[in-house]
């Protein structure tokens, strides 16, 4: 089975690596999963549309295409309430396909760091406390990535910069992203729709 996931350039860079592993853990036949890196945002509209359409025919077509973006795109007006608007738009932009499955992080990656919040810490050299106890809870005024690029300027140490210090946080968990799942509900549904693609139990 191949599996088409398109995300932004620097959650590919980040986190797919790790989503990657935690999937060796918990499915037998592991799918081919390809992915598709866009600089920014991905796209979107009839633009979205026709990527899904190409990646999902053709002699090398994908079982499946998912697309992941952040509900925070730096737009304003925001382009997303949350990450149900963000779903109900891709779905709607793309039309009625039953292979693509439309995914967000809200409000950004950053939000599934934040269950990580002493780990964050401890590598910015500062205990500014942590900004709630729902890490998918923190909005557009403050996005997630902001609130970690906070800690860092006021630990003085080094700025935050995404490839290499949330590379750094994930490293350091040894969780193999099991917290970050159980607190992070949208996490957890992209988690759990390539589980059920790979005819295995959700979690």
């Amino acid at each position: 089975m191949k599996i088409v996931l398109l995300v932004e350039g620097a959650t590919e860079e980040v986190f797919i690596p790790y989503l990657r592993r935690f999937l060796e853990t918990k499915v037998k036949n592991m799918p081919k999963l390809l992915v598709r890196k866009y600089d920014g945002r991905i796209p979107t509209h009839d633009k979205l549309k026709r990527i899904v359409e190409i990646n999902l025919s053709g002699k090398d077509a994908a079982d499946y295409v998912i697309a992941l973006t952040d509900v925070y795109t730096g737009s304003n007006p925001p382009d997303f309430k949350d990450a149900a608007d963000a779903r109900q738009k891709m779905k709607a932009w793309v039309g009625d396909e039953e292979h693509f499955f439309p995914h967000a992080a809200q409000y950004d990656f950053e939000a599934w760091l934040l269950p990580y919040w002493e780990i964050i810490q401890k590598i910015a050299h500062h205990n500014m406390a942590c900004p709630g106890s729902n890490p998918e809870a923190v909005n557009h005024q403050k996005p997630p990535a902001y609130r970690i690029k906070e800690i860092f300027a006021k630990g003085k140490f080094r700025s935050y910069v995404k490839p290499r210090d949330a590379c750094r946080i994930l490293d350091e968990t040894k969780d193999n992203l099991q917290t970050a799942i159980n607190s992070c509900s949208e996490l957890r549904a992209l988690v759990n729709t390539i589980l059920r693609l790979c005819g295995e139990e959700t979690i």
